[in-house]
């Protein structure tokens, strides 16, 4: 069910602490590096660079290293300070960074997939990295023998990749907007479940371990709240883009979740509320306010001597409506709709001001963001994308 978005003032601008500027191509991904001030990121222009500030103020990498084929994605876990990269070849490689981040070393290689590897997750509990690549295939290796364990195959690429330590159970998201949950054991996996809401690919998850709550963001501009460990089967639609999500990074301490978009929109979601799901959308050959027939309904048109209608629904109540009577726009925010949408006329009319009251901020970042990453310890906020370059902002972006 997409929202029509109108356009809206972005409310706020970032806090700009610095710039990393250097890369040739695009920063597929980059991480904050925990109590140290430093930065870690991999580009399309095939190199890995651990960036550290300088008594200047400025970034300088400390390691520059080449790699034979465009890295696509990583994961750093600062306990081990291991660096798994993903390549455009399917290999991912592993490394072991320095206690002072001036070197790192190679430790060994898997051939992962037959084609670029999209998002690469290391589970220390396991000892397991867990991948997924564009050949379809969801995979994990043993990080200590670097032997495969298993894969399994996704109905589309895959793209998304989330993991829950306490059940071992992983997210795989993929180009059809499916979200395939698989339970692992040391050698083998069985598929739980599937779901699907999106009408467009899902391009990124999240996972909230502590509500256990799963979000997706998709092609289609939306994202959706899975609440996996209430075991209701909702599915809660957030609408503060206008273009495809491409990263979200969850804040636990406040409970907001961050989105990063192709628009260059960050949006910052209040998830400490109470939020509604949408209604489906019903069927109708009439308008279910005027009993106007819709132009399909040709019975009705004859009978009645009248021109059939479009057929609109209200994004309050999901009745079909005819345009004469959803004429109005509103912003519904516990609905996740943070931009205006239509509602019938009655709807309308019901919708208070606090109702209205945004549950989102809204900030610009002037470039498509392909990454984020939140340090929760010191509440920054690093942003990479096509504009080559590495920002990293301020605490404040979290503050509604």
């Amino acid at each position: 069910m997409a929202a029509e978005p109108q356009p809206k003032a972005l409310t706020r601008k970032p806090l700009l602490l610095n710039k990393v500027e250097g890369s040739q191509e695009v920063v597929n991904m980059a991480a904050i590096v925990p109590k140290e001030d430093g930065v870690i990121s991999v580009s399309e222009d095939r190199t890995v660079r651990v960036w550290l500030k300088r008594d200047s103020g400025q970034y300088w990498p400390s390691i520059y290293h080449a790699m034979p084929s465009p890295c696509s994605c990583m994961s750093f876990n600062p306990e081990t300070r291991r660096l798994s990269i993903g390549l455009d070849n399917g290999t991912i490689s592993e490394f072991i960074l320095s206690e002072d981040y001036n070197k790192m070393t190679l430790v060994k290689s898997y051939q992962a997939h037959q084609s670029r590897v999209i998002m690469i997750l290391f589970v220390l509990e396991m000892e397991w990295v867990l991948s997924t690549g564009q050949d379809k295939h969801f995979t994990w290796h043993c990080s200590e023998s670097g032997q495969r364990l298993g894969g399994y195959r996704t109905s589309a690429g895959a793209c998304g990749l989330q993991f829950d330590v306490e059940t071992r159970h992983v997210f795989v998201g993929d180009h059809s907007g499916q979200v395939t949950i698989l339970k692992l054991e040391q050698e083998s996996c069985s598929l739980v479940t599937t779901f699907k809401g999106h009408t467009g690919g899902v391009t990124a998850l999240c996972w909230d371990p502590i509500q256990r709550v799963l979000f997706s963001g998709s092609s289609d501009h939306s994202i959706i709240m899975w609440d996996i460990g209430g075991r209701k089967g909702t599915a809660i639609e957030l609408q503060g883009h206008n273009d495809k999500v491409q990263s979200l990074s969850y804040a636990h301490h406040t409970r907001q979740l961050i989105s990063c978009g192709a628009d260059g929109g960050i949006v910052v979601w209040n998830m400490d509320v109470e939020r509604q799901e949408t209604p489906e959308w019903l069927d109708s050959d009439s308008c279910q306010k005027c009993d106007q027939p819709f132009f399909w309904n040709f019975k009705q048109m004859w009978d009645s001597k009248k021109i059939g209608l479009r057929q609109h629904h209200c994004r309050k109540c999901g009745k079909a409506v005819c345009g004469k009577c959803s004429s109005k726009r509103s912003s519904i925010p516990l609905m996740g709709f943070e931009f205006e949408v239509r509602v019938c006329d009655s709807c309308h009319e019901s919708i208070t001001d606090e109702e209205r009251a945004p549950t989102a901020t809204f900030h610009d970042s002037k470039h498509n963001i392909v990454h984020v990453h939140f340090d929760a310890t010191r509440g920054w906020l690093l942003t990479s994308g096509t504009d080559k370059v590495i920002k990293v902002g301020a605490k404040s972006v979290l503050q509604l």
